[in-house]
Parts: structure tokens; sequence; C-alpha cells
């Protein structure tokens, strides 16, 4: 039985070794949780998210929605997990973060080739090895990284506060799904003129928490502190995460000045999370300056957001489509650290990581996802389709090759693109090494 060695059970590590596994692999998983955790993660659960709780869009019209059909397509551990503890969330893919992630850990601890390490890697293994550490990926590990990986660069992740739905005051609130999109299951919290402009010039004026190193200049864009936000100008927020467009208050019948909304962070619905809230404010200034919104002006906090370090991988001259280090073919990486952005993607990384180890190591020809299908765009994409500076990319449309004829409407577009992706991953599913899953 071929052997490989997975470092880190997070969502890429995490659906890495379960796609080995199913192909007969004996998959050794090393995860340093629970004697060593990080200051992001608080549970001992693999697959934890640290984020938000949302894998955001499941529309076909989105290309995340697409990434997501075409894993659940081939049999993501991920998907799965996520699908059987969604919660509420419109149009959204939500999940109960405690259940998805202990889904995830029972799973792949009673799957027979799957042999769980509970310690931290503080080298790279010999043989076989794919390193899916993650942003957070210890110090020690962190160095040997960056020792193979000349040009490894570094940036700052922001995490969200949650609230108890009971302490909201929902007399200054309403339930709604922008454009009544789905079921009503954002709890939207609005602030007229006065209260939104005093709002910005505190957030904007708030003590942030001493973090080494940071600066506006390191945030990626895709998860800004709301502080940073309220700094580049008084507008920002409003068309940025508080924009009311699509939001009916129906106490008034029309839109708002600024909403700020809630989602569902939990299966019970008693916890919702502040939507696009990442920040590295100190604790006491996020209660304060939170709290004046009119609708949280009684919120208890039960976790602050909190800012944490991330690292990623100059990915085109170090990585190939395969996602192996060019200078050492046995070494593999999958996750954020290859510089895909977001839960969904990093788990897509996982999953393309493990069937083309598995294909390598069972001497099968490769799966060779083309650039038609969101999985195979984003590989190319990181392994040399950027051009300029590298930064970490979220999966859309417009790494996707384009289709041959013209469509009218982008969402028309937008869904033949994905039509004619899950098209092309039926036909991959004929390949051996899709053929050979589960059969050993």
């Amino acid at each position: 039985m071929a052997e490989i060695t997975v470092l880190g059970a997070g969502l890429a590590g995490s659906e890495c070794a379960w796609q080995l596994a199913l192909r007969g692999m004996h998959v050794r998983l090393v995860e340093m949780k629970p004697a060593k955790m990080t200051p992001a993660h608080v549970s001992p659960w693999f697959g934890e998210l640290v984020c938000s709780n949302s894998l955001r869009s499941d529309e076909l019209t989105n290309a995340v929605g697409l990434l997501k059909a075409e894993m659940r397509a081939l049999g993501s551990l991920i998907l799965d997990s996520a699908d059987q503890n969604r919660v509420a969330a419109g149009g959204a893919l939500a999940v109960d973060r405690e259940g998805f992630a202990r889904c995830i850990t029972e799973k792949l601890c009673a799957h027979p080739n799957i042999e769980i390490v509970e310690a931290e890697a503080t080298e790279l293994p010999e043989g076989e090895v794919v390193v899916a550490t993650g942003p957070l990926s210890s110090d020690a590990i962190a160095e040997r990284i960056a020792e193979l990986c000349p040009g490894s660069l570094h940036f700052y992740d922001a995490v969200a506060p949650i609230v108890t739905l009971e302490s909201v005051d929902m007399e200054s609130a309403f339930f709604a799904s922008r454009y009544n999109k789905g079921t009503a299951d954002y709890v939207n919290c609005p602030m007229d003129r006065e209260e939104y402009d005093a709002f910005v010039r505190e957030l904007a004026a708030a003590k942030e928490a001493p973090v080494h190193g940071f600066d506006d200049g390191g945030v990626f864009e895709g998860c800004m502190p709301v502080e940073v936000m309220a700094r580049r100008g008084a507008d920002t927020l409003r068309y940025g995460p508080l924009k009311p467009v699509g939001l009916v208050d129906p106490r008034t019948g029309r839109a708002n000045y600024a909403v700020v909304q809630l989602r569902r962070d939990n299966a019970d619905g008693t916890l919702y999370n502040l939507v696009g809230f990442q920040t590295h404010l100190t604790w006491g200034e996020q209660k304060r300056v939170f709290s004046m919104i009119p609708a949280l002006k009684n919120a208890e906090f039960v976790r602050y957001g909190v800012m944490h370090r991330n690292t990623y991988l100059n990915s085109p001259q170090l990585l190939d489509r395969y996602y192996r280090l060019k200078s050492d073919p046995r070494i593999r990486f999958a996750g954020q650290m290859t510089g895909v952005e977001g839960y969904v993607e990093s788990a897509a990384s996982g999953m393309l990581t493990g069937i083309e180890a598995a294909a390598e190591l069972l001497g099968l020809a490769h799966a060779d996802f083309p650039q038609e299908t969101a999985i195979g765009a984003l590989a190319l994409y990181v392994s040399g389709g950027s051009v300029g500076d590298f930064q970490p990319m979220n999966i859309n449309f417009g790494i996707i090759t384009p289709l041959d004829r013209r469509v009218k409407g982008k969402r028309n577009k937008n869904a033949e693109i994905s039509q004619r992706s899950l098209a092309i991953i039926e036909r991959m599913k004929e390949k051996e090494v899709f053929r050979c899953a589960n059969h050993h």
C-alpha cells in the first residue's frame, strides 16, 4: 500500500487525506491540535472555520457555487459535511461550525486507511508529503517552508465578532435577505445618517490591538478590517459591508441610510456574526464602538474579532498545476498557503492535490483538470496564470476559460459556463483515478 503524509487537518488537509484514502493510500494525517493551538483556533476538531461560518453562494451563476457543485460531484468530504450541517442563510451555504468540524473529524478518524498523528510537524518528513499547515503554520514548519521556498509572503487576516440573538434589540432591527433572495435569514441593523456618521468617526479613531508588523498596506483586500475601511472615507462602509441596497425596512417601506447585517452562526440560531466586521480593535473598543449600532446597544459578544498572521507562497514560481514543488515534486502543497483564498477554494486545492497524488502513486494517468473547470482554473491560476505580483485569489469566472460564443446577459453566460464545466467533470469521472475511488 502506497504511503503519504499530510501535514495539517484544516479544510485542505482533511479533503486531501480523504481523497487519498478513498483511493487506497495509507495516509498519515499529522495535526498539532489540540495539544498546540494557534491564536485563531478554539476547538480540537479538524476543519475548524476561523473566520466566517459561510461557504458563500450555492448558485451556479456564481463561481464559488460552481466550484462547490464540481466538488460535490467528485465526493468531497468538506461539502458533504457542510451539507449535513447547513444553517439557513438565504442563497448561501452557511454551517453550524462545531457540527461541521466534528463531522469531518469523525469521518477521518473512522477511515481504515487514515492514521491520525497528534503532533506538531517541525520538519518535512521523508517520502511523499502534502504540506497543508495553513496560513497559521507554527513557527518551526514555517521556517522549513521558507528555507524550501524563497520568496514566501505574509499578510494578515481578520475574524468577525459573534453576538447572541437574544441580546439584539429587534425593535431596532428586522429579518430579511438582500433582494428577498431565499428566506429572510439575516438580521438587519439599520442606522440613519447621524448614527452612521458618529459610528464611522469612532470606528476610524478606535484603538487597535498590537499586532507585530501590521500595517494597512499589508491587509488583503478580501478580508479587510472594518476600521481600515472606515479610515478610507466616510462612505466606504456604505458601499461595502453596510450597503443598504436591496433591503427594504418593513417599518418604513424603504431602504435605510446604512445597514449592518448579522448572519446566523450556529444550527440553533442563537448566535449571529457581524457580516464583514473583521477587525483587530482591542476587545474593549469593539464592545464600545459596535454597541453604537442601535440594534446592538445591549449586545452580548460571545466572541470578539481577532487578527492573525497568514502566510502564502509565491506559487507561480514554485508550484506546478498539481500543486507539486517544481524543485522537489515529492513535496506538494494544498490550501490557503498556495494562494487560493477562501474556505471552498482551500478544500478544492486539497481535493485536486489528493486526486493527482493518488494517480501518481498508483501509476495512473493524471486527472488533468482543465481551465474550463473551476477546480482546474484555480490550480492553473495559482501555478502560473497570474500576471505581475502574485496575490491570493478567490475563484471567479474571470480565470475560467470563456465560452466560444456570445451569450446575452451575465447570469446566462455564467450559467452556461457552469453547465459546460459540470459536463466536463462528468466525463472526467470515467478516468481510472476516479473509478478506483472506494474500490480498494
